[in-house]
């Protein structure tokens, strides 16, 4: 995935962002709540200020078990890090960006429909008769609509056309372009009044 997180930091860097500012893994490394630390993918920090968290991850294979470590991936370091922000270990930052990125592979086996295990209660309906990419599209969506993340895109692509850059979208809330556009607005509206501060100050 550090394609996306090269294309990111190129998106950030053309809207006016320092690329300096644009820290990946190691140097995207920040508290938690219910766990000292987290090595984000992507994290955005102008001026001691945490503006954008991005993280990118892809399922291409035994997509049942994938899928489950991925969801609980998602929930719990998405809910720790606004957990964290609550309790203000990001001061002075206004609200970050909060981003999630999923390329899955789209195929014979990601359209598979697993029955639900139902042993004492019922499902969702909305996961019964649906394939592991209605699923992954389920978690996009609800995190989004449940403000666990500002923002997710879920591309789709194949063995054959990946490799030539193609890939496609399940639902227009999830777009890839929907996510950049908030990203961006998000971070460069920030730096844009911060300098118009700094400037009506001088």
């Amino acid at each position: 995935m550090d394609g996306f997180a090269g294309l990111i930091e190129d998106v950030l860097v053309d809207a006016g962002v320092p690329r300096e500012d644009v820290r990946h893994n190691y140097h995207a490394t920040l508290p938690g709540y219910y766990r000292h630390e987290k090595e984000w993918d992507t994290a955005v920090v102008h001026e001691g200020n945490l503006l954008a968290v991005i993280e990118y991850k892809s399922i291409a294979s035994s997509f049942g078990n994938n899928l489950n470590n991925r969801s609980e991936e998602a929930i719990g370091s998405f809910t720790d890090l606004l957990e964290a922000y609550e309790a203000g270990a990001f001061e002075p930052s206004p609200q970050p960006f909060v981003g999630y990125l999923m390329l899955m592979a789209d195929n014979e086996a990601s359209r598979a429909t697993p029955s639900p295990r139902e042993v004492h209660f019922d499902v969702d309906p909305e996961f019964r008769g649906a394939s592991y990419v209605d699923r992954v599209e389920q978690l996009c969506l609800r995190m989004v609509r449940k403000r666990t993340v500002n923002q997710s895109a879920l591309v789709l692509t194949n063995e054959e056309d990946g490799v030539d850059g193609d890939f496609w979208v399940p639902r227009q809330e999830l777009a890839l372009e929907r996510f950049v556009r908030s990203l961006v607005a998000h971070v460069r509206g920030y730096i844009s009044v911060q300098q118009g501060i700094d400037n009506y100050g001088e």
